[in-house]
């Protein structure tokens, strides 16, 4: 019955390819032994459960093969139908091209940019680690299982796998175990054209365990891939790469050609197919019912060990209670009431907002042990790493102390904020990462993926305009504030003062989609007015009596341009209203009502003020409006030198405000 549930795996994802139209057949005729061997013999998870705190994490980082990801789903009970594979790429289907988080139960986070599931990997073996430093106790593993991922040649090419498997070597993560599926082609043919390395040589100059299991001489040899999976599990120093030497297609006409890659098999190479595995069903999407009492072995194998683990659990927490309540509170989300912690909004003198997100930061890690996070290499300049005290040691995470909450990611932007995907997406930790915003450039795909599946990672992103200086425009960005804010269901907060940070740390932890706190280098003023008020996106920071003349509108740093040129507008008999936008998204959620009275319609002339790409700005400055910002890169200078050569000072928003008025 082995061979045929192997089967049924490529059967299935074949005639689902053939239906669509659509779809990758190769790579699930390919590993259909390597799946089923790992799901059927070691994967603990319970179908009746899928998001039970302790099973195992299955990941298919090349998402492109996704038919083998539901038909796994399929046959294992997690909830698809024989209609679900059916509409297989089709429009509100639960089966969508490339796996999704949170539109399909059992997939554990959204795959298809090749690279990008290994290093979510790297974050969900982050992740158990941690938790199970913090939370094991002798006799009581509440937190012990492994990180699987299946990849390609395709997501060993990308840079970003280099990075998160370099990561992980350095720390040890020995419940990573992934399986690569080396069947020597992508879509232009073979990978000798452009991949000819020794990926064996470079696992293990990177700290893994590399073993191998040749399924080209020996086909669907289960018994091998097991073997291999046992040994990688007695590793605990290492992860492991199991290099599975495969036939891209295996069984079909157009076995081991690229041409089974990305494009269905055809009607009649699907029926070869069938023939020449010696599939016993007639019918298209017909299973033997052998095959459904053969998988339920391992479905009521994965039921009994939850059952175990509750069990277990209880007796802990009847030993140790406060870790018990901590570990439910971690895993359920709960968080202290963070608005009505006063002291989150406590600033006396002007500051820097990367030094005010740093005093917020570490105000809230005491209070919220889940937090963890740390930089590419930056901390002392992004202000990102959580200070120890009397009463609390934070520590790094190291292969010798797990349970530090400080994390060394080194110059890996692109992996790190995967990696921090994967921490957060495993449950029970509040994930953040740091660099230079003009390295989020380096981020941005990640940083997409966290949008696209809802998951409240925090981006710390300082020196955030040409306020950087002397480094010049290589390190000035320009527009990446535009390019962050055109992501759907991506927040990005960018505050004036120390209230305003406050309230956008209370944002990103509270929310559920992924926020960039984009912060300056240089000192700004603390304001009287500031503060919860941010939460809405957009607020009067200061009004003038009486409907306003002109409207002055600002972010960040250029809203200390706007309050001054106020007092100088006032001088002159001029009512200016300024209004602190340091997060349009969140603006953009706010009643039509509320949005009318901080930015009334009738008032026609307005001053946009950011030190970055106008672009965002036309809505909000209108047909009589005018808006400042850099259409330029910057250069290389003292930063107040580079803010008067680009125009924001005050006299110029008073010019501008002048101009406005006269349209």
């Amino acid at each position: 019955m082995q061979q045929t549930t192997i089967n049924a795996i490529r059967i299935l994802s074949a005639e689902a390819i053939q239906k669509a139209n659509s779809g990758h057949p190769g790579l699930p005729l390919g590993s259909a032994p390597i799946a089923y061997a790992l799901w059927q013999n070691h994967l603990k998870f319970n179908n009746a459960d899928p998001k039970w705190d302790n099973r195992d994490r299955f990941i298919l980082s090349a998402g492109h093969g996704s038919m083998l990801n539901y038909a796994l789903l399929y046959l294992y009970g997690f909830g698809l139908t024989k209609e679900d594979l059916q509409n297989f790429r089709q429009m509100d289907s639960k089966t969508p091209g490339h796996p999704e988080y949170g539109h399909t139960v059992g997939v554990e986070t959204t795959t298809g940019p090749l690279g990008q599931g290994i290093a979510n990997a790297v974050g969900f073996a982050v992740a158990e680690a941690h938790l199970a430093a913090r939370y094991n106790r002798k006799g009581f593993p509440v937190v012990d299982h492994y990180t699987y991922a299946l990849c390609g040649d395709g997501c060993l090419e990308e840079g970003i796998s280099y990075e998160a498997c370099s990561f992980a070597g350095t720390h040890e993560l020995g419940k990573l175990i992934v399986f690569y599926d080396d069947n020597d082609i992508t879509i232009e043919g073979n990978t000798d054209i452009t991949f000819k390395e020794d990926v064996q040589k470079r696992f293990e100059a990177q700290n893994w365990q590399v073993l191998k299991v040749d399924l080209v001489k020996r086909p669907d040899d289960v018994k091998a891939i097991c073997a291999a999976i046992a040994k990688a599990k007695k590793e605990t120093k290492k992860p492991s790469l199991i290099i599975c030497k495969t036939k891209i297609g295996y069984g079909t006409p157009l076995e081991g050609s690229h041409k089974c890659h990305g494009a269905p098999l055809g009607e009649e190479n699907v029926q070869k197919t069938k023939e020449k595995l010696g599939w016993p069903c007639t019918e298209a999407f017909e299973v033997p019912e052998e095959v459904w009492a053969h998988v339920s072995e391992a479905c009521l194998k994965g039921e009994k060990s939850e059952l175990e683990w509750k069990e277990m659990f209880a007796k802990y927490a009847k030993q140790y209670p406060e870790l018990a309540k901590s570990y439910k509170a971690a895993m359920s989300g709960e968080l202290p009431d963070l608005e009505n912690m006063e002291e989150l909004f406590q600033f006396e003198k002007p500051m820097a907002t990367r030094q005010t997100s740093a005093a917020v930061l570490n105000r809230i890690a005491a209070a919220v042990p889940e937090l963890i996070g740390g930089s590419a290499d930056l901390a002392p300049s992004n202000l990102s790493d959580m200070k120890d005290t009397e009463t609390v040691k934070y520590g790094d995470f190291t292969p010798e102390n797990y349970a530090g909450r400080n994390m060394h990611f080194g110059i890996r932007e692109h992996a790190m904020a995967a990696i921090t995907n994967g921490m957060q997406l495993h449950g029970g930790l509040r994930a953040y990462c740091s660099t230079f915003f003009i390295f989020s450039d380096y981020c941005k795909h990640a940083m997409r993926l966290s949008a696209l599946m809802n998951v409240p990672v925090v981006y710390i992103l300082t020196h955030d305009s040409i306020g950087v200086g002397e480094d010049g425009p290589t390190h000035e960005p320009v527009e990446q504030l535009i390019a962050l804010r055109s992501i759907p269901n991506m927040k990005v907060y960018r505050p004036a003062d120390g209230k305003e940070t406050a309230a956008a740390w209370i944002s990103a932890l509270t929310g559920t989609a992924p926020t960039a706190l984009v912060l300056t280098r240089q000192n700004l003023p603390q304001y009287e007015n500031s503060g919860l008020a941010a939460l809405k996106g957009g607020y009067v920071l200061k009004d003038s009596k009486g409907t306003p003349d002109v409207l002055l509108i600002a972010s960040g740093s250029e809203v200390e341009q706007c309050m001054e040129a106020k007092e100088e507008l006032a001088k002159e008999g001029i009512k200016a209203r300024v209004v602190s936008m340091p997060c349009f998204e969140e603006f953009e959620k706010q009643s039509d009502e509320y949005k009318e009275k901080v930015l009334p319609s009738a008032v026609k002339a307005r001053v946009c003020v950011e030190a970055g790409s106008p672009y965002s700005w036309y809505k909000y400055a209108g047909e009589k409006g005018e808006i400042i910002g850099m259409s330029t890169f910057g250069a290389s200078a003292p930063a107040p030198l580079l803010f008067k050569k680009f125009g924001f000072t005050v006299e110029n928003v008073v010019e501008k405000a002048k101009l406005s008025l006269a349209k």
